[in-house]
């Protein structure tokens, strides 16, 4: 069993333009994140991932680059980043950094020097193409769209041809069949490496190959959006074994892959089984969606689908037992809200702690996101121009177009959605703007936060922030360390759509986690345990009746049992 230092942290995601705001413009910045580091280190937190404060034109909130070497004005300085980084470390707590590999902004010096001219050196750095006729008028190379919406390909003017996009137009991909690409982005990771960081999370990492550009067959669509054609393909690997053997090995670097909705199981362990030599984990989100999101427009009317939920977390666990290791986070900053998705409006304190207590138990590297462990919730979204996140804008108008005479229900349908709900600004206490800005934010704050903040939850020790700090204590420091870290993880009863049961195994330590995802009061049978100790919960007061445990609302509770 490989044991490395990531394996043994617990993780917390910060999204910079939303975290805290020192300099008095309504963005958050670099000096902000520094301001909190002991916050962070109190909540018993030891990885830290910040999001991209690259400079940028901010086109998809920082990850179009401008320049990978220079901080963007609106965070600060690469000064402030070196105080931020030398702090963290002084409190023991590592920084991963975005790393974006798939493209720059085209406000990039490679993407001005590459639009030119056909013969510039910097030409095959982006992915070109002379397009083709139709009907006796030039189109796009392939009819395939984009993550954002619309075509992947945007004609530029200057030589009068495609460059390839699958996000937005200002961010155009890069060709990694250059070698000069891959050179340039592993000198960019050494630059960082040598700075001081301790690794990467790496931005749409299995994009980085293009299948042949023939049309997508069979799709009503004008641009219809198929992953395969560039998502896990071969080359990728490739490309990784490069990284790795040059750059995240020497280095001892931290690496977590983004490969969201793209890989299965079976591409996720390519990418990162233990002896693939290429990622030290990968995010997936299948886990993400397994609610009835797009199928409702009333927030009230989400139900979690239990079975599929308890079957994803199932399939990963089983696959990454051995071979591999998996991050564990209920969202990130493309998500929406983890109380509004899967929490109950009605039991948030009771479901909020059992969520956080069915994730942290399982076997892997837990994250959490900004807020999540204070229980922020999704925006009340009133107008379309709310929404800061291009894809949400996209969502809005395809659905608009679906049904032109009810707006009312496109921004419905694009605000349970929207990527926008999780980068509301971080609510640190009940003062004006949430104590995130003595300035109006430039980005949205929830008007909830006079009762959902930190300050309040700091003082309540029944709070959901200090069950968050809990699970972390235990999990880094007590004596059940090694059975949460490195047990073996069993699920039980996985039939049942109420509950979410599993055991975890170390030598002669066993625990036992039980959470209810009802309202309803259930049972669940303890015979053949010997119950030895309650490890944590969010109920007092344990009701046991003949080998029995009678389950409140959202009621979680972790066992130790005797062996």
């Amino acid at each position: 069993m490989q044991k490395k230092w990531w394996m043994e942290s617990v993780g917390y995601q910060i999204y910079p333009k939303t975290f805290y705001d020192t300099n008095h413009d309504g963005i958050g910045d670099l000096n902000g994140i520094y301001e909190k580091l002991n916050y962070l280190n109190d909540l018993g937190v030891n990885l830290i991932w910040i999001c991209p404060f690259y400079d940028s034109p901010m086109d998809d909130n920082g990850y179009d680059v401008r320049d990978f070497f220079k901080v963007s004005e609106i965070f600060g300085t690469i000064e402030d980043f070196r105080k931020l980084v030398d702090k963290a470390h002084e409190l023991g707590i590592k920084i991963v950094m975005d790393f974006v590999l798939n493209h720059t902004s085209d406000e990039h010096p490679w993407f001005i020097e590459s639009k030119s001219s056909k013969d510039n050196p910097y030409r095959d750095y982006y992915i070109w193409h002379e397009g083709k006729e139709k009907d006796g008028v030039k189109v796009e190379p392939t009819n395939w769209g984009s993550f954002f919406g619309g075509s992947c390909w945007n004609y530029d003017e200057i030589t009068d041809s495609y460059y390839m996009k699958i996000f937005s137009n200002k961010m155009p991909d890069l060709n990694w069949k250059n070698e000069k690409v891959q050179d340039e982005m592993i000198s960019v990771g050494k630059w960082w490496l040598d700075f001081g960081v301790d690794g990467f999370r790496i931005d749409a990492v299995s994009h980085l190959d293009r299948d042949e550009y023939i049309d997508v067959e069979g799709s009503k669509d004008k641009y219809p959006l198929d992953w395969h054609k560039f998502s896990n393909l071969p080359k990728v690997h490739d490309y990784l074994k490069k990284m790795h053997k040059e750059l995240f090995k020497p280095y001892d670097a931290l690496t977590i892959g983004e490969v969201g909705g793209s890989a299965s199981i079976d591409q996720a362990k390519k990418y990162a089984g233990f002896d693939r030599n290429e990622l030290s984990m990968v995010f997936n989100f299948d886990h993400n969606w397994c609610n009835n999101l797009f199928e409702v427009t009333n927030p009230k009317k989400l139900k979690t689908n239990v079975k599929q939920l308890k079957e994803t977390f199932n399939r990963w666990q089983e696959a990454f037992k051995e071979g591999g290791w998996l991050p564990l986070n209920w969202l990130n900053h493309d998500q929406p809200r983890l109380m509004s998705q899967y929490g109950d409006y009605k039991y948030p304190i009771e479901s909020g702690k059992m969520l956080a207590t069915a994730l942290h138990m399982m076997r892997g590297t837990p994250f959490i996101y900004q807020g999540e462990e204070i229980g922020m919730t999704n925006y009340p979204f009133e107008d379309v121009n709310d929404f800061n996140d291009i894809s949400s804008k996209a969502t809005y108008t395809y659905e608009l177009e679906k049904t032109p005479d009810d707006s009312v229900r496109a921004l419905k349908v694009a605000s349970l959605r929207s990527r926008d709900n999780a980068r509301t600004a971080m609510q640190w206490d009940d003062s004006s703007y949430a104590g995130f800005s003595d300035v109006k934010p430039e980005v949205l704050y929830h008007e909830n936060y006079k009762k959902i903040n930190v300050e309040n939850q700091l003082l309540n020790q029944n709070s959901l922030w200090h069950h968050y700090q809990k699970l972390i204590d235990l999990r880094r420091h007590s004596n059940y360390h090694d059975v949460i870290t490195y047990g073996t993880y069993h699920q039980l009863d996985i039939d049942r759509d109420d509950i979410y049961v599993y055991e975890r195994l170390l030598n002669n330590q066993k625990l036992l986690i039980i959470n209810s995802f009802t309202r309803k009061k259930v049972f669940y049978d303890l015979t053949g345990y010997s119950i030895e100790d309650v490890l944590i919960s969010n109920y007092k007061n344990q009701k046991y009746k003949d080998q029995k445990i009678m389950l409140r609302p959202y009621e979680s509770i972790v066992l130790v049992v005797k062996e």
